[in-house]
């Protein structure tokens, strides 16, 4: 598997992290709608949409999420990336605009940062007659578009990092629970150490990606997203964006870190 992974290209490295990402984050997220999670009805609330029938459109919502996720895996196009950017930036939104903490919405940036990743790599918006036609994961791309794929993921994972690092210094009540369950005598004292190291981290990842932290980032947001207290799988599977997005990440940075274009005064602008 090792060799394997070694023979593809960036691209493909690229390519197949950030689709596999786009679909967990949207069939996880799409689960939700199925199972008719109880807070969502705030976010129907927002428009004015009363729980009976807000009860009602959340499977069919969750059947359209579930939906393009598997298309995606199937039939990778420029048209569902570019959707979801919008669909995942407007469902982000949802949470503050129902009075939740506004870290929320920055927390869920691998929700529209991994399409967006992707629909860069696959050309960008670009011609409006080609976002159905299938994009081939050996497509070539040149040093701009990895550029400002690396940016973009920068951006995204710094976001990130620092929402759920803010979530956890506020003492989120779903956070504190998750310490709890695990054993700690102090969850609120434990909650704020985890913060802090998460927005310390999120600073560093955006003055300057330094491979090994991001690699140890991608396993301390796959374990620790585990330990949701309910619905522990859909959670995870949901926070797929999140994942992609570091990963992504790591495998762009290695091949800025081989070649000579991290002298590119973009790179300067951001280090």
């Amino acid at each position: 598997m090792t060799i394997a992974l070694q023979n593809l290209t960036l691209e493909k490295k690229l390519h197949y992290t950030l689709r596999i990402a786009v679909a967990m984050c949207f069939i996880g997220h799409g689960a939700f709608g199925i199972i008719t999670k109880q807070v969502w009805c705030n976010y129907f609330a927002v428009f004015g949409i009363g729980q009976a029938l807000a009860y009602k459109l959340m499977p069919l919502l969750g059947s359209f999420d579930i939906l393009f996720g598997l298309i995606l895996l199937a039939y990778p196009n420029r048209a569902l990336p570019a959707w979801l950017v919008f669909w995942g930036i407007v469902t982000a939104c949802l949470r503050p605009l129902s009075g939740e903490p506004f870290a929320e919405f920055i927390e869920r940036a691998g929700n529209f940062g991994a399409p967006l990743a992707f629909l860069l790599l696959a050309g960008g918006a670009g011609n409006i007659k080609g976002w159905l036609r299938k994009v081939d994961p050996a497509q070539p791309a040149n040093a701009k578009t990895l550029a400002q794929i690396a940016i973009c993921l920068r951006i995204v994972v710094f976001l990130l990092l620092l929402g759920h690092g803010w979530l956890n210094f506020i003492g989120k009540k779903g956070l504190i629970g998750q310490y709890i369950s695990l054993g700690f005598t102090h969850p609120g004292e434990t909650a704020q150490a985890v913060g802090l190291f998460e927005m310390i981290a999120a600073l560093v990842v955006l003055i300057r990606p330094i491979r090994s932290l991001l690699l140890g980032l991608f396993v301390w947001k796959m374990a620790t997203e585990l330990f949701y207290p309910h619905w522990e799988i859909f959670e995870w599977v949901e926070r797929g964006g999140s994942y992609g997005s570091l990963l992504a990440l790591w495998f762009v940075t290695g091949k800025i870190e081989e070649t000579s274009f991290i002298r590119w005064p973009v790179f300067r602008r951001m280090a």
